[in-house]
């Protein structure tokens, strides 16, 4: 973005999010966008988040922070904190059914969360403005009513597909646009890699 520092706050004339029509109802799995995702993908040292719709524009996801999470001895690591943030904001792109990318993200952490917790973590959709997302996301230990841990505010970029396929690598992105189930290569490029 050269340079220019992107806001957080919704500029004046923005809109109240909008739920797709044709988007999963409350309540419903997401299930991951690609299966080597990091934060919701299935592979062996990556985050394994589930996000489950929620109502309005909203999800929400768990995350048990393993031994392979740590920074300081017994804690959970920050940017592992951050990155399941990330992953549960982007599954909000689910729920819009667009294409969108983080444009920024701002973390606050409130509490040390010490590996073996469960978080709970909720996203939402706080306004729109032409391709900008404006949201934001907390993580709770033990329940959703649990004490804060951490919490942040992002803004996610509506992009096009072009964007990966510019961007990606080749042989991944060939791949995923090889797949013969169009469910799957539909949902690859959905949400937040």
């Amino acid at each position: 973005m050269s340079g220019r520092t992107i806001g957080l706050t919704p500029p004046e004339g923005a809109t109240e999010p909008v739920r797709h029509p044709d988007a999963p109802a409350p309540g419903e799995p997401l299930g991951a966008h690609y299966d080597q995702c990091f934060g919701c993908g299935d592979q062996s040292g990556g985050l394994g988040l589930s996000a489950r719709a929620g109502e309005g524009v909203s999800v929400t996801a768990d995350f048990t922070v393993g031994a392979g999470h740590q920074g300081a001895p017994g804690l959970a690591h920050g940017g592992v904190l951050a990155a399941a943030l990330d992953e549960t904001l982007g599954s909000l792109n689910w729920l819009q059914r667009v294409i969108a990318v983080t444009g920024r993200l701002e973390t606050d952490f409130v509490q040390p969360v010490p590996v073996g917790t469960e978080l709970h973590l909720e996203a939402r959709v706080t306004a729109v403005h032409g391709r900008k997302i404006y949201c934001s996301a907390a993580g709770r230990i033990g329940s959703p009513d649990g004490p804060l841990a951490l919490r942040a505010q992002a803004l996610f970029i509506e992009v096009r597909v072009d964007h990966f396929i510019e961007n990606g690598r080749a042989e991944e992105i060939d791949a995923a646009l090889a797949d013969p189930d169009q469910v799957k290569l539909a949902r690859a490029f959905e949400v937040n890699p």
